[in-house]
């Protein structure tokens, strides 16, 4: 028998010591039979089993002993005496006679129930009482396509409806309702399966009154429905709430749903009252307190795992049912029940599944429910494998706070089971997928209605904003006609302010959730679930698209700058040069070192892709403060704001909104101390590049003329005030020395000022007289090139880079009159909008700078765009992957890529629109 060892049939054990060595010996001839116990032979009244033991008739007892003992030479086969007053009738394994079913009795007065009386399910009934209606004994298996007759049903539906229809037997209304459960509830127009008789009995018993106030709970039978009609179920989970405060903070903290269940055995037994604690719903193997932690109040749970059937069918044997309460004590102390119903989205109502839509109304809920029933699939024999099982293969118990509680109220829970069908080949290589999961869930509607109307009042101010954007940027651009590059540039303004939009609200979103959350005491929210996230993974995503969209308008319009280093420079005295080819020397002036203009533009080059903040420093502090502090811990869907979990403990599913919430909130913070830090202590004591790459204009008699559309730009003057920089080292230091003690003139345009930047916005006059050179400037990219020696292109270029810097030196020094320009403070408002409300028809406008506003054409300058993006690139990665680590990698990378970009287009175009040869650029 797999473990031990067996005589075969006709064989009597002589030694057996537990092991594996057994002795037999063969039975002589006229005593072939061994007795029950296998020790002995013994002669055999009637025939024998396949086991060669003795067998007797029905309602017979084998007696192979003597009342003391003594083995007989022959068994005999005794009847029991079935008429009164004895009422005997062998029991089930043959050995002993006993009081026969009171069922016998009461039809019969013996115990035989012969025609016209009717057994069935081994109880006994008379032909003359009103019977419900015939059994049909099938069982359907809807999502497999296979109905089967039932032999548990065969044998005890039509038994366990006629005992509780007749006789209200407590068992047998407990296994009619049981084989209804196993029938998933469903009530169909067939009135005799296991639902239709048991609605057939409940709706014919009224009489006998109902239990604890309960109008679907009928005396004598099990509570399965809540009603028979659909849209009862909002009047049942949403009328009353759970008489309990629930809080997340005090002495009250991580408390736990009592949740209590009766169970029941298939034949209607009850077996007892048990917690759940422990995994009684939950398959998946776990620790004690991983499992116990699904009822921890606020902390959504969820568990999943791949069982192979032979594993469940070996755990799972018979079905247990269970009626699901909730424990909680009254006023006065004394504990109560509450009933949890059950949404079985498996269950048809006239063929239909109304469970499984989102409508409340049209559900029908129900109670009582099981894991596991490898009973009703079995045909036949009742030894064997089930053809087909049926497991709970999702379980979610979702709990509703009230609307607008303040004090923690909720609705009664609610448990959903999802069934799946097995058909049954190799329990050994099949497996079924099953869950568990507790969600906690509030009503958004009213959340996003705020929302809707947020995103409704700053998208308008948007549109405001970026109509704003679009009229100063047709003013610098010196056009007035709306077309469609007007319309496009309108469109990738409203892109920028949109995503900021966008990123305000999700920022602000992601901070509620965490800050109301996390930090209440008696709750009055809930986070939303995955399924109410969409809307803010879907903000999130538009606002990473815009603003990547703006970003790349950004980088492209920051590579095709014009840019001109104006040298003040003039030649010291003469030089004797040889002129080529005739052998003569001639006079000339000195020619003026074009090494300062090399150094500018290195300098230029370097402070390009400068920022406010070490994007570096930031990625590193956001993922230190994630992932070692443990800030990550605040995304975790439980009431807890501690942030260190323990390993032993369970961990909660991440909420993308709190992540999102967390990171930014962080990105943010350190930001902003970054920025602080930079403007306040290192720009001040250690280093600030842009104020001192002025003063080295200055120090090297070098302006840089900017212009970032046709007709605005910015100017800085660097035109020293000692007329010349090229000069030794002694002469230097004096010039310095004299500048400290106030012993010269001041650096500004204007006299006696010290503004060397300013924002221009010239005429169109001057942006063609611009262009005209530019243009002379630029030919030797073009396809002449071809068609002139390389010393002719060179000496072009520089013919025209001598003409544009003498035409910029000129138009700042007021020779020319048709195109001169005025200086003066930019209004208040201008300041605010970003535009100039002066049109420069006839004369050129410099607006003093009171900082260095050149920086927009530079990262610097556009730092809030660039840490934006960075955030919203960040939070896009980590909610597809759900890992910070990953996300902080990819936005290091993608920061570099882009800088790697901006410097090396950044430095093509300095190279082109300043003669400057990219050789000398380092």
């Amino acid at each position: 028998s797999g473990s031990s060892c067996e005589c075969q049939p006709g064989f009597r054990m002589v030694s057996n010591n537990g092991g594996s060595s057994v002795v037999c010996e063969k039975c002589p001839e006229n005593m072939s039979g061994v007795t029950q116990d296998g020790w002995n032979c013994i002669k055999c009244p009637k025939d024998l089993t396949s086991e060669g033991k003795c067998k007797c008739l029905i309602n017979e007892v084998l007696v192979e002993r003597s009342v003391d003992g003594v083995l007989l030479n022959e068994a005999l086969c005794i009847r029991c005496n079935g008429s009164e007053p004895s009422f005997s009738a062998s029991d089930v394994l043959g050995n002993r006679c006993v009081r026969c079913e009171q069922t016998f009795i009461n039809v019969s007065k013996s115990c035989d129930c012969s025609s016209p009386n009717i057994l069935t399910g081994g109880l006994c009934f008379s032909a003359t009482e009103s019977l419900p209606p015939k059994a049909i004994a099938t069982v359907r298996f809807g999502q497999i396509g296979v109905t089967l007759t039932s032999a548990w049903f065969l044998k005890n539906l039509q038994a366990s409806a006629s005992a509780c229809w007749l006789h209200s037997n407590l068992t047998a209304c407990q296994a009619l309702g049981n084989m209804c459960v196993m029938n998933m509830n469903s009530l169909s127009s067939s009135s005799t399966d296991a639902c239709g008789l048991f609605q057939y009995i409940y709706a014919n018993t009224a009489r006998l009154g109902i239990v604890h106030s309960i109008a679907y709970w009928r005396h004598n039978l099990p509570w399965l429905y809540y009603g028979d009609q659909p849209g009862l179920a909002s009047q049942v989970l949403e009328t009353n709430h759970f008489p309990t405060v629930f809080s997340f903070k005090g002495k009250n903290k991580d408390v736990k749903l009592q949740f209590i269940a009766a169970s029941y055995d298939a034949a209607g037994n009850f077996l007892q009252w048990q917690s759940l604690e422990g995994g009684t719903l939950q398959l998946c193997p776990d620790t004690q307190t991983k499992l116990n932690a699904a009822y921890v109040f606020g902390t959504t749970y969820e568990q999943s795992c791949k069982i192979s059937v032979s594993k469940i069918l070996l755990d799972f044997p018979n079905p247990i049912f269970y009626d699901l309460f909730l424990e909680y004590n009254g006023e006065n102390g004394q504990q109560h029940l509450w009933a949890v119903p059950v949404l079985n989205l498996d269950l048809q109502y006239r063929e239909m599944y109304v469970n499984q839509g989102s409508n409340m109304n049209n559900w029908l809920l129900t109670r009582r429910f099981f894991l596991v029933d490898a009973l009703s699939g079995k045909e036949n024999d009742m030894g064997k494998l089930p053809r087909v099982i049926r497991v709970a293969s999702k379980i979610s118990i979702s709990v509703r706070l009230v609307s607008h509680t303040q004090r923690g109220n909720i609705y009664p829970p609610l448990i959903t089971v999802a069934y799946t069908d097995v058909l049954v080949q190799n329990p050994d290589t099949q497996s079924v997928m099953v869950s568990f999961s507790v969600n906690y869930e509030m009503n958004q509607s009213e959340a996003q209605i705020q929302t809707d109307i947020t995103l409704g009042v700053l998208g308008g101010l948007a549109v405001l904003w970026s109509l704003l954007k679009t009229a100063g940027w047709k003013r610098r651009t010196g056009s007035s006609v709306i077309d469609l590059q007007t319309v496009l540039k309108f469109l990738l303004f409203y892109a920028g302010d949109l995503a900021n939009v966008f990123f305000i609200i999700t920022v602000g979103t992601g901070i509620y959730w965490l800050v109301f959350f996390k930090a209440q005491q008696f709750v009055s929210v809930f986070l939303p679930l995955p399924s109410q996230e969409k809307a803010f993974v879907t903000y999130i995503a538009c606002a990473f698209s815009l603003k990547a969209l703006q970003f790349l308008q950004l980088l492209v319009s920051q590579l095709t700058i014009d840019i001109f280093f104006i040298d003040w420079e003039r030649p010291k005295g003469k030089v004797l040069k040889a002129v080529e080819g005739k052998g003569a020397v001639k006079s000339a002036a000195a020619p003026v070192s074009i090494w300062r203009t090399y150094f500018i533009a290195n300098e230029w080059n370097e402070i390009q892709t400068v920022r406010k903040i070490n994007p570096v420093f930031q990625v590193l502090a956001v993922l230190f403060f994630l992932e070692v502090v443990g800030f990550s811990n605040l995304a975790l869907m439980d009431s807890s704001s501690s942030l260190t979990r323990s390993s032993d403990t369970y961990i909660a599913p991440w909420s993308r909104i709190l992540r999102f919430g967390v990171s930014a909130a962080l990105w943010l913070a350190i930001a902003f101390l970054q920025i602080i830090f930079f403007a306040v202590f290192y720009e001040r004591f250690v280093e600030d590049k842009l104020n001192q790459f002025v003063d080295l204009c200055c120090v090297s008699n070098i302006s840089v003329f900017i212009l970032s559309h046709s007709c605005f730009g910015y100017y800085i003057h660097g035109r020293s005030v000692h007329g010349h920089a090229d000069t030794n080292m002694e002469e230097m230091n004096m010039n310095l020395k004299r500048e400290a003690e106030n012993l010269c003139s001041q650096r500004g345009l204007l006299p006696n000022t010290d503004g060397q930047t300013f924002q221009i916005s010239i005429s169109r006059k001057m942006r063609l007289q611009y262009d005209r050179i530019h243009e002379t400037l630029t030919r030797r990219r073009g396809p002449a090139r071809f068609l002139d020696s390389s010393a002719n292109t060179f000496e072009q270029s520089t013919r025209a880079y001598n003409a544009m810097n003498k035409f910029l030196s000129s138009f700042i020094d007021h020779v020319h009159k048709e195109m001169d320009y005025i200086v003066k403070d930019k209004l208040l408002l201008e300041r605010i909008l970003g535009m100039e409300f002066m049109e420069p028809i006839e004369k050129s406008i410099f607006y003093n700078d009171e900082g260095h506003s050149f920086d927009d054409v530079l990262y610097y300058g556009n730092e809030t765009t660039l840490l934006i993006f960075d955030i919203l690139f960040f939070s896009i990665v980590d909610l597809a992957s759900q890992s910070f680590v990953l996300a902080a990698i990819l936005t290091y990378l993608q920061q570099e890529i882009f800088r790697f970009i901006r410097n090396t287009v950044g430095q093509k175009n300095l190279t082109s629109k300043t003669l400057v040869d990219e050789r000398f650029l380092i």
